[in-house]
């Protein structure tokens, strides 16, 4: 009995860790993206659109230009924190408070996706001003 309690013990703790290598994978692409934005690197961000989003925004300055025209407080801001994550089968939702540079409070939710390459790809972002409900 104690080696199952054991066993089921250390397979929870696996699937914790490999979550949590999702969500900080994840994190790190969605930080990548938000710093290429505040570079004004165009080609940097959109490497990390998933190809949905690249065959809607098929160059990477019309993906940049409609991020600037439809989330500005992604484009610019004065604070980019993350809050809360859920990964399941290959996807992530992850989280993130966003003041931007007018002071006002946003929240966005990423949604990213494993590719078949193993990369993790942005597949959406929507975006509410805080406070707002969905």
């Amino acid at each position: 009995m104690r080696a199952i309690a054991f066993a089921l013990v250390f397979l929870f703790g696996l699937a914790a860790s490999a979550v949590a290598d999702d969500v900080a994978a994840a994190q790190g692409v969605i930080q990548a993206q938000e710093q290429a934005f505040s570079r004004g690197d165009a080609a940097a961000a959109y490497s990390h659109a998933a190809p949905e989003i690249k065959q809607l925004f098929p160059q990477a300055d019309i993906f940049l230009q409609m991020v600037q025209q439809a989330y500005p407080p992604i484009h610019r801001h004065k604070s980019f924190e993350f809050g809360e994550a859920r990964a399941a089968g290959g996807r992530i939702a992850q989280r993130v408070h966003i003041v931007d540079d007018n002071g006002e409070a946003w929240e966005a939710m990423y949604t990213l996706e494993q590719q078949s390459d193993g990369s993790l790809k942005i597949t959406g972002c929507s975006l509410l001003k805080a406070g707002q409900a969905v």
